[in-house]
């Protein structure tokens, strides 16, 4: 049973699900309320721009996902959204926004966003249920204050409006999260929002070297609108920062192999060191493949923290099915993975007629597709769509074979003419920005080869070589994921102006 005088402990969203449950009606909604994820989420809202009329090619409805999102974290009904945003999605982003807000209710659903926002609502709306809380909850203590968006902080507001008895710890100088609605500036102005708060600053650090908290602080020194610290520490000096330049990303993966391989045994007069103990952290997930490419060819045992790696990620696969098909026509594996990526109109059914064509006739898939069209078994825009792709292929695969363009000029135009570039373009979703950089990222790899089909092979022979029983490996991840995480030795490479910090 629910112990009423017990304090209440849990992330924003699990509170406001008990209290969301508590107060549906006021919501409109049943207390029995189902909460989405984000493939219903985007299920849902797929239905409603497909009825009216939205092109789902040029607007997905993933992308609507994330701007609803971002409105709710804002604390942003549909009758509240800013004049400024009105032109989203098309202009139709407020529209859709308010059908669906309907369509949920209809369905006595909620998304994540909702959870907050009803809470809120229902706090700004019915004081009595507000006042209720306020004395129910006399001391709130939040943690990580510094990632808390705006709905949070308006959900802190309104319950620590009576009594003020608020607590919050957070360090502006980690606010790491605004491309996900993180709002430092909750941090930043507390004091003003509660005045007469006592602010403890904490700065002795229990992890780090004064070397390493000198180079830190220097680093941060130049953030503007700090609250400022001075952080100090009892531990030893221990080693000085290392400053290494190299020419560019591959000598710099060649370079860290070397000395990771030399730590094992113990250099510069220090202890060995197990690959364990050693993290490579990089700014953004496409500086990976230097490292990766490089610990496969020498056989290094690495792993990723946090995501897929390099070569194992749908943007990369996608890239490589279309350059294996331009090389290979008859490579049936790469053509499943394409054909309706991006989306060309060419469903399971369409694609079911071309796999029965291609078995019938005893040839591949892109043949089979050739057949299907030639004997109209296809019509309407899958046809054409399928009709524009088949003619794509064979024109890439001719100018690879007679390699009048450089292959990495090949490549960008395939990636291109694909439209398969065009959809992560149009994809406003906040992971679209790394798969560009990493589609990027794979066209530079091929600079090394001979020949497409050259960086075909390699890629096949260092996946093959890959090292998943070694015990030890060294970690490589990007500074997200890293937070929180200890390495008695770790590796910062690409510190270049615009890239890190």
């Amino acid at each position: 049973a629910q112990i009423e005088g017990m304090p209440w402990l849990g992330t924003f969203h699990a509170i406001c699900v008990k209290l969301l449950r508590r107060h549906a009606e006021l919501a409109g909604l049943k207390t029995n309320f189902t909460i989405l994820d984000t493939d219903d989420q985007v299920r849902l809202l797929r239905q409603l721009a497909n009825a009216a009329n939205i092109d789902e090619k040029r607007w997905p409805a993933r992308q609507l996902a994330s701007i609803i999102d971002n409105w709710k974290n804002r604390a942003w009904t549909p009758d509240k959204v800013p004049v400024a945003e009105t032109n989203a999605f098309n202009q139709m982003g407020v529209e859709l926004y308010a059908q669906y807000q309907e369509r949920l209710k209809a369905l006595n659903a909620v998304d994540f966003g909702d959870l907050l926002l009803h809470v809120v609502t229902i706090f700004q709306t019915h004081e009595d249920v507000l006042k209720q809380y306020q004395r129910w909850f006399r001391f709130i203590l939040v943690d990580e204050y510094q990632d808390t968006n705006v709905a949070q902080y308006l959900w802190l507001r309104l319950l620590a409006g009576g009594h003020k008895n608020i607590c919050c710890v957070g360090d502006d100088d980690q606010s790491i999260y605004g491309w996900r609605g993180a709002e430092v500036g909750n941090i930043l102005r507390f004091e003003k929002d509660f005045p007469g708060a006592k602010v403890v600053r904490l700065e002795q650090n229990y992890r780090s070297t004064p070397h390493i908290l000198a180079a830190a602080s220097g680093v941060i020194a130049a953030n503007a609108g700090r609250l400022g610290k001075t952080l100090w520490t009892e531990a030893n000096d221990g080693e000085k920062l290392r400053l290494i330049g190299h020419w560019d990303g591959e000598e710099e993966a060649r370079w860290i192999g070397e000395e990771l391989e030399a730590m094992q045994g113990g250099t510069r007069g220090q202890r060995p060191m197990s690959l364990n103990e050693s993290a490579i952290l990089v700014r953004a997930s496409h500086q990976m493949r230097a490292f990766e490419d490089r610990f496969l060819t020498i056989g290094l045992p690495y792993k990723v923290i946090g995501g897929p790696r390099f070569y194992e990620r749908m943007e990369i696969r996608d890239a490589m099915a279309y350059f294996r098909l331009a090389v290979s026509p008859a490579d049936d594996l790469a053509f499943e993975r394409i054909v309706n990526t991006p989306k060309r109109g060419l469903g399971d059914k369409a694609q079911q007629k071309i796999q029965m064509m291609a078995r019938t006739n005893g040839v591949s898939l892109i043949e089979g597709a050739r057949l299907l069209l030639a004997t109209k078994g296809l019509t309407g825009r899958g046809a054409a769509e399928l009709h524009k792709l088949i003619e794509g292929l064979d024109r890439w695969h001719l100018a690879i074979r007679k390699a009048e363009v450089p292959h990495t000029e090949s490549a960008e135009q395939i990636l291109e003419e694909s439209g398969y570039t065009e959809m992560w373009q149009n994809d406003k979703t906040p992971e679209a920005p790394g798969r560009l950089e990493n589609l990027k990222e794979l066209v530079k790899a091929l600079e090394g080869f001979e020949n497409l089909q050259g960086f075909l092979e390699h890629v096949s022979l260092i996946m093959d070589n890959e090292t998943e029983d070694a015990a030890e490996k060294v970690s490589i991840m990007t500074l997200h994921a890293a937070k929180g995480l200890e390495f008695p030795a770790v590796f910062l490479p690409g510190w270049e102006d615009g890239l890190f910090p």
